[in-house]
């Protein structure tokens, strides 16, 4: 009798529990979860973009980034050296930058001016919805996502161990990159992200969310 009342005992245990956890980090998505897809980004380049125009990158970066952060700002020239690194228009790797925060210093015009003055070398595009950061689980700027060629997620968080001007040791997003074109997994697939600036979350819209 005990031993048919336990397995339904565990089943409505695990039921209650509810699903597992995302990861350590990011609340929301893990590695090996598939990748949000997004449509319809305003970039600095006047065009939309989506996810599926980089269908024919084997690997795709996306950092989480804005103009106000002080720490994002000093990650810039990292990411675009990066960026002219592993990233060319027939190269393998696709970087795109996403900025969600809705302030004066962050809306598309200041993104304009700032994608020219530094000369960016990728997309970067503005989402004032919000909804790319919160499906991708980020928080903060600058926060980096690896998705390989199947879309699935590769490797959540810092770009490196050392917000600039330090020279980092750790090299997370290289790691992650270099594992990613290899077919294999990274050894570290997720860290906290880099201490930079929270993305400014509209409060309602968070609230309506809930």
């Amino acid at each position: 009798m005990y031993r048919l009342l336990l397995p339904a005992a565990l089943a409505a245990l695990l039921a209650v529990a509810g699903p597992a956890p995302a990861g350590k980090f990011n609340k929301v998505l893990s590695p090996g979860d598939a990748a949000p897809a997004w449509d319809g980004l305003a970039g600095t380049d006047g065009k939309k973009h989506a996810l599926s125009d980089l269908k024919g990158k084997d690997v795709v970066v996306v950092v989480f980034t804005c103009n106000s952060c002080p720490v994002a700002e000093a990650y810039e020239d990292r990411i675009v050296a990066f960026a002219k690194r592993h990233a060319g228009p027939d190269g393998k790797v696709g970087l795109v930058a996403v900025n969600v925060n809705t302030g004066r210093d962050d809306a598309l015009p200041a993104m304009v001016k700032r994608a020219e003055k530094k000369g960016f070398p990728f997309p970067y595009l503005y989402d004032p919805s919000q909804e790319v950061a919160r499906k991708y689980g980020a928080n903060y700027t600058p926060e980096f996502v690896v998705l390989d060629k199947d879309r699935k997620v590769v490797y959540l968080g810092a770009m490196d161990d050392k917000a600039p001007p330090g020279e980092a040791k750790l090299k997370h997003l290289e790691a992650a990159v270099a594992a990613a074109l290899a077919g294999t997994k990274p050894e570290t697939a997720e860290t906290s992200a880099a201490a930079g600036c929270g993305i400014k979350f509209d409060k309602k819209k968070r609230d309506s969310d809930d």
